[in-house]
């Protein structure tokens, strides 16, 4: 497979009751069926981070997920911030 190198890299910060809902294991398997690369983890401060590298396409689909997020999370916010990287992820993973 190859990888587009100018591929756009986008950070979220979703906000709300998205700890202990299994957000991060949705968030996962929801990036791999649309071939999203990135990875998601907890903050601190009971936010999850996401980054996101995909066609265009597959990041408004996945970017629609985060809004809201599996059945027991209630998201009240998300923060989006498109990011000047060159890293490209192999695959999408829980960071802990």
């Amino acid at each position: 497979m190859l990888y587009n190198i100018a591929m756009k890299t986008y950070q979220y910060v979703i906000k709300g009751r998205v700890q202990g809902v299994a957000f991060r294991y949705y968030t996962v398997r929801y990036a791999q069926n649309l071939g999203v690369k990135g990875t998601v983890k907890n903050l601190f401060n009971g936010d999850v981070e996401v980054y996101a590298q995909g066609e265009p396409e597959n990041i408004k689909r996945f970017e629609t997920f985060l809004h809201s997020g599996p059945p027991a999370a209630v998201v009240d916010g998300v923060i989006k911030e498109e990011l000047d990287s060159n890293e490209v992820f192999p695959g999408f993973e829980i960071i802990f």
